[in-house]
């Protein structure tokens, strides 16, 4: 598994991924609980589907 996320990505996702999982907490939609995938590819660093599109943010 290669590390494809950027620095910026990773903190915008991890953010995002907060904000929708308390806002399932709070009493929100239950498809808000996505977060939890956006926080899990911020912390392994890879993302699946830019694995599969061969594509990601991370310049080398």
């Amino acid at each position: 598994m290669r590390i494809n996320i950027a620095g910026w990505d990773r903190i915008l996702r991890l953010l995002i991924g907060v904000a929708m999982v308390a806002w399932a907490i709070a009493g929100g939609p239950t498809w808000a609980f996505v977060g939890l995938a956006l926080i899990a590819t911020a912390a392994w660093r890879f993302c699946p589907l830019y694995a599969i599109f061969r594509t990601g943010t991370l310049r080398r």
